[in-house]
């Protein structure tokens, strides 16, 4: 400023005479600022000492000072930076931003260029070209672009950040052209692997979509050339999906995409976020973010889950990883995992990844706390300026609408109980579709609102595919694994640095860990200041009491902190629930952090007193930094964990367990797990099933039964194979091994076979969980004989001499009679035929009954049990994941559904084969042990 005055001043001087000037730091800078055609005189006479006031300038003159402060840094200020947006219809778009604002200025823009409604799965990509190689990275909303990217230029790509688990369930159909294009790209690109017939029908949706219904006319050879679908696409391959396209008429565009994304979720690698890792033999591993949790990979294959609602702790330290898995029941022994990234940047991006999938799929509000002998808290409120959903009704439609969180403080307490994260399943939801019009670009595509017929999560049935409430082809399943759900001590996982200290054993507590504080410094995970705080509301009880107490002041040099909270009081029972190390900021509107501990107090009572008597409380929830500041800071990620309330301490480990079921059934965290679980396990083979003689034996050409354990007969007619696998679960702590064999109901030419397997099997129990016709169609062929008749296959006779029937039940006793050897044993056959055509029964109250006889007949007998249905894998997988839940509640054993039927799969591929089953036997088993229809045997009680 004062060289550009004092040039000024010199060129002036032929025309002037001018006293001596006062240095323009002595002239106001605000005033500086706000001079705008203004002359020099004009300026100093406001600033100037009086006496030189009385001082005239011997012949006129002006000097406009901001003018020539404005040409002095014209070159220097470019205020705007030009950033290229790519979409995932590979258009770009040019957006002009402010160079100093933060990212989520760009991101608006491109949200509101595209109309989007459901923003929050999507995000900005760019190349970051770093010292040692180039890695893809995603803009930060909350850092600036310059300091994030090397520019100019400034590229962008716009992408699915967060895949859900469901995306045909995503309120808008907008939102699922966007994910239907990302998956397409992925699947080219060959970041999604697909099998090839999987590849083959997903393209003829594509097409349909792209081209709409097929015209011989117009689609003649050789119109899929210029498409692509797949990495190694040849003409048999277009021809294919020609023919597929066919079958697609009548399809919309939405109907297609739809379709094609229900199939793509089944992909074992879909929506995974891949991690370059080593372990500690220093080869080569892939650690994968997803939905549910976090994926193991080892040579290409998913070696282990860690889900979302097992990790308490994520956590880097330069270049290693770690996560921390729940305690389980009164162990004092923490599970902690470690892995060695390539590098510290590697490392950080992948915590990143996990706290911001962790935050995105695990948010949900909790329902109040159950009224049973314990209660949880709530579980997760984020410190991250993360998202909730709320319902919101536009336009006559009720759908999903993602909220910022500084803007849902009113809202919080509203969101319906129904409500679940976009991937999980939620009650009675109302759907709606838009119509696309030619002509539109795919950016800006025009929509109208049009009745539009959701599907299910489940395939399609087909005639030759397994139907036993919706069927499913065996090469579109997904592999996962879980961990074992008791975890007590540290994880070894096979060829995965754990973490271990050479001066220790392997088991590590938490008191090895570092100490953390109760508050969370900007720094230990990139939130800044003034961002995730909570708001919550409650009424006090009939004593005028809230139920916590809270400590500091500022008359103590100490933020308000709430220092206790008691069990089923309106603070413990308020959504979302205050916590014990809760900071608060706001009382009914009041910023209290100047107040006296005093103050605070009464401000807390007086708001009794008011109309509303309402409590509104504003919080920074409690959270945990580093408290060496010396040390390279421990990045850490730590969602609140369970508190228990009422007789908690004194909980077992089943009743822990049970309550973990019942929050992940509220919260849709079991169903997406289940949707993410291996159908067939990895390595299994079913070669005898597919041979050309065996073919006409499987009643449905996706159901066939593992090579290793399958059962294979010694006096077959025709061969020794049969579609039924061994099934064996054992039960923790008892000794009991449960055997059974898992079946396909017998066809006509098959029945031979069939009690060819009970003779050589010695079985003497037969459970049938199907009826003979269902819909109308075939489900099992009746290879028994009715009351008091008789049936010879080959060698065996059979004859009914009792029969039972109800409304739910059929009961029969056979006599089986070796006619060669003259050997006769008695066949016990129950049949369950209350199950419904469609789903699963709407009260377990009859197949519970139906399981608890099954159960009392089974007592003695340590031959397999034959169960079947009509697959042989739905209901069948049911009822053995009933039986097993409850001899593991009568031994006083966690009970973990997930685990089982991972047990059960390793032994017969697709047990329990949807959804609606899985969740029908997760709430069947609640039921026994809140009922108290199976109880823990007195002999395994502590």
């Amino acid at each position: 400023m004062q060289n550009a005055e004092a040039a000024a001043v010199t060129n002036m001087e032929s025309d002037l005479k001018i006293l001596p000037v006062v240095p323009m730091g002595s002239v106001g800078a605000t005033k500086t600022n706000l001079v705008s055609d203004v002359g020099l005189k004009n300026v100093l006479e406001e600033e100037l000492h009086p006496a030189a006031m009385s001082m005239r300038l011997v012949s006129s003159g002006s000097y406009n000072v901001r003018a020539s402060e404005m040409a002095h840094y014209t070159d220097r200020q470019p205020k705007v930076i030009t950033c290229i947006v790519t979409f995932l219809d590979d258009s770009r778009e040019a957006f002009e931003v402010d160079k100093r604002t933060k990212s989520q200025h760009l991101l608006d823009k491109v949200y509101d260029h595209l109309e989007l409604v459901e923003k929050d799965y999507f995000g900005l990509q760019f190349l970051d070209i770093g010292p040692d190689a180039e890695t893809i990275r995603w803009l930060d909303p909350l850092k600036t672009i310059k300091k994030q990217c090397r520019g100019p230029p400034y590229e962008f790509f716009f992408r699915v950040k967060f895949y859900v688990s469901d995306p045909s369930k995503l309120a808008e159909e907008y939102t699922r052209y966007h994910f239907f294009l990302q998956v397409k790209r992925d699947i080219v690109e060959g970041r999604l692997q697909c099998p090839r017939s999987t590849a083959v029908l997903l393209a003829s949706y594509a097409v349909q979509s792209e081209l709409g219904d097929y015209n011989p006319d117009e689609h003649i050879d050789g119109y899929l050339s210029e498409f692509r679908f797949f990495p190694s696409q040849t003409e048999d391959f277009e021809k294919e999906v020609s023919e597929h396209h066919k079958k697609h008429r009548g399809q919309t565009p939405a109907d297609a995409e739809y379709n094609y994304l229900d199939k793509a979720k089944r992909l074992e690698m879909y929506g995974v976020d891949l991690h370059n890792a080593r372990d500690q033999s220093n080869l080569d591993i892939q650690l994968g973010v997803t939905s549910v949790g976090l994926v193991v990979f080892q040579n290409n294959l998913k070696i282990n889950t860690f889900p979302w609602a097992k990790i308490v702790k994520i956590s880097f330290k330069r270049k290693q990883f770690f996560i921390q898995l729940r305690r389980e029941g009164n162990e004092n022994i923490e599970n902690l995992i470690g892995f060695n990234m390539v590098s510290y940047r590697s490392c950080k991006n992948l915590w990143k990844s996990c706290v911001e999938h962790h935050t995105f799929f695990r948010l949900h509000t909790p329902n109040p706390p159950s009224k049973k002998v314990f209660s949880l808290g709530s579980k997760f409120r984020y410190r991250s300026p993360s998202k909730r959903y709320a319902r919101r009704t536009v336009g006559g439609h009720t759908r999903n609408v993602i909220l910022e969180e500084k803007n849902i403080i009113d809202g919080y307490r509203n969101i319906p109980k129904s409500q679940t994260f976009a991937g999980t399943t939620q009650n009675n939801p109302t759907h709606h579709s838009f119509h696309r019009y030619d002509g539109i670009s795919h950016n800006h595509r025009a929509t109208l609102p049009h009745d539009y017929k959701m599907g299910t999560s489940e395939a399609s049935i087909h005639s030759e595919k397994s139907d036993d409430d919706g069927g499913f082809e065996a090469h579109k399943a997904k592999r996962d694994t879980y961990p074992n759900p008791i975890p007590t001590k540290f994880v070894n996982v096979p060829n995965i640095n754990g973490i271990k200290d050479p001066n220790h054993n392997q088991e590590r507590t938490l008191d090895s860990l570092p100490v953390y504080n109760d508050y969370l410094s900007p720094n230990s995970n990139g939130i800044p200041d003034g961002q995730g705080l909570v708001t919550i509301r409650m009424m006090p009880d009939e004593q005028g009491r809230f139920g916590f107490n809270v400590k500091g002041g500022a008359d103590q040099g100490m933020p308000i902190i709430v220092s206790r909270v008691a069990p089923g009081t309106p603070a413990d029972n308020s959504e979302p629930r205050l916590n014990e190390g809760d900071q608060v900021l706001f009382i009914n509107g009041r910023d209290v952090s100047q107040h006296t501990h005093e103050q605070v107090v009464m401000f807390i009572k007086a708001s009794r007193e008011t109309h509303s008597m309402e409590l509104v409380l504003v919080v920074r929830p409690n959270v945990y930094t580093s408290e060496d500041p010396a040390e390279e800071p421990e990045f850490n990620y730590m969602p609140e964990t369970h508190q228990i309330t009422g007789s908690a301490n004194g909980a077992t480990n089943l009743e822990l367990s049970l309550a973990l079921l019942q929050e992940s059934l509220d919260s849709g965290a079991a169903l997406a797990q289940f949707e993410q679980l291996y159908r067939k396990k990895p390595g299994m083979t079913m070669n005898a099933a597919r041979l050309e003689v065996n073919i006409p034996k499987n009643r449905y050409r996706d159901i066939s039964p593992y090579d290793q354990t399958r059962v294979i007969l010694k006096g077959g007619s025709s061969g020794d194979y049969i579609n039924a696998n061994y099934v064996n679960m054992e039960i923790p702590g008892s000794g009991i091994v449960n055997r059974y064999i898992a079946a396909q109901g017998p066809l006509q030419i098959t029945c031979v076979d069939y009690w060819q397997m009970i003779w050589e099997q010695q079985s003497t129990l037969v459970v049938m969980l199907t009826t003979k016709v269902e819909k109308g169609r075939v489900k099992c062929h009746q290879y028994w004989p009715d009351l008091y008749e008789t049936q010879e296959h080959g060698q065996l006779q059979i004859t009914c001499v009792k029969e039972e029937e109800t409304t739910s039940f059929a009961f029969r006793e056979l006599n089986l009679t070796h006619m060669e050897t003259h050997e006769e044993r008695q066949i016990s056959h129950m049949q369950y035929i209350a199950w419904p055509d469609h789903g699963v029964p709407d009260d377990p109250a009859d197949f519970l009954e139906f399981v608890v006889k099954v159960r009392q007949k089974r007592t003695g007998i340590v031959e397999p049990t034959i169960v079947h249905c009509s697959a042989g894998i739905g209901r069948t997988g049911v009822l053995i994941t009933m039986e097993t839940a409850m001899c593991l509640i009568e031994s006083n054993q966690p009970v973990y559904p997930l685990s089982i039927v991972r047990q059960m799969r390793d032994q017969r591929a697709m047990l329990i084969q949807t959804a609606s089953q899985y969740k029908f036997v997760c709430e069947a088993i609640l039921k026994v042990f809140n009922d108290g229809i199976v109880k823990p045997l007195p002999d395994y009680q502590r």
